[in-house]
């Protein structure tokens, strides 16, 4: 890990925090991103003291909003020589008002925003970066509650409800892993994405008004092991269950389905 560079988005709270603590420890440069930036540099501090001799820099962007997206990246272009790694883990959830439908800063419906426009337009923006530090690593932090998306009502619209939006924005993350890995065969740079826990005890998973059953480390290993471990080099476009490789939602794997899904996505964060 001496060498190595890695950004982690959502890294002031829940998994996000537990992963920047677990990387700082094994060294190299760790990349923390975050949208407050009293609770970022706070996390900062948390993370220079679990390694003392790594290095943290910090980016503050709202990921609703994809013009903070795209110029986050390009910060991180300018200033940072290598990217090895990039773990994709903000997360808009349920909601605390699950009935209320909100919007992101460019007006789409904000966990489609969060959860899939905007890791989509960063990894999208830091390929450059990725490929000239190959070999790579990209790893989505999905989910295990995944909804068919209704290409007549992406924005849903109609129905609205947060769970449902969080289950389809995962999908489509999940979606686009496997568009990104077909992409990217043989450029050195993997993409992965994984369900990392069950309910994990994260202020998202609270506020929806469910009871945690796991806490933010069990998550921490599964997805640290997508980014670090040497038998999973060249695994690419796989997702997978905690530490299981495992078949994602159906419509994941529908090539006219992710085709429309990915004429989209390249739309709406051009």
């Amino acid at each position: 890990m001496t060498t190595r560079t890695t950004l982690i988005t959502g890294a002031t709270q829940g998994m996000g925090r537990a992963l920047a603590l677990d990387l700082a420890a094994r060294g190299g440069t760790v990349l923390l991103h975050g949208r407050d930036r009293a609770r970022l540099d706070a996390v900062a501090e948390e993370a220079r003291a679990a390694g003392p001799d790594t290095t943290v820099r910090t980016y503050l962007a709202d990921l609703s909003d994809l013009d903070q997206v795209h110029a986050m990246a390009d910060r991180i272009r300018a200033a940072e020589t290598r990217l090895d790694g990039l773990i994709n883990n903000a997360v808009a959830g349920g909601g605390a008002e699950p009935l209320t439908r909100e919007l992101s800063r460019q007006g789409h419906e904000l966990r489609f925003a969060v959860n899939h426009l905007a890791p989509y337009a960063l990894t999208r923006d830091l390929l450059p970066l990725l490929t000239a530090s190959a070999p790579a690593r990209v790893v989505n932090v999905a989910s295990i509650g995944q909804e068919a998306i209704d290409f007549d009502d992406v924005m849903l619209e109609r129905d609205y409800e947060g769970l449902r939006a969080y289950c389809r924005s995962k999908l489509a993350l999940i979606m686009a892993t496997f568009e990104w890995a077909a992409e990217l065969d043989g450029s050195g740079v993997t993409v992965n994405a994984l369900h990392p826990a069950h309910l994990m005890d994260t202020d998202g998973v609270r506020a929806y008004g469910l009871t945690p059953v796991t806490g933010v480390d069990e998550g921490v290993r599964p997805t640290v092991r997508l980014l670090l471990d040497p038998e999973l080099a060249t695994t690419t476009g796989r997702y997978f269950d905690r530490f299981t490789d495992a078949r994602a939602h159906d419509q994941a794997y529908d090539p006219e389905a992710r085709e429309r899904l990915m004429t989209l996505t390249r739309r709406l964060v051009a």
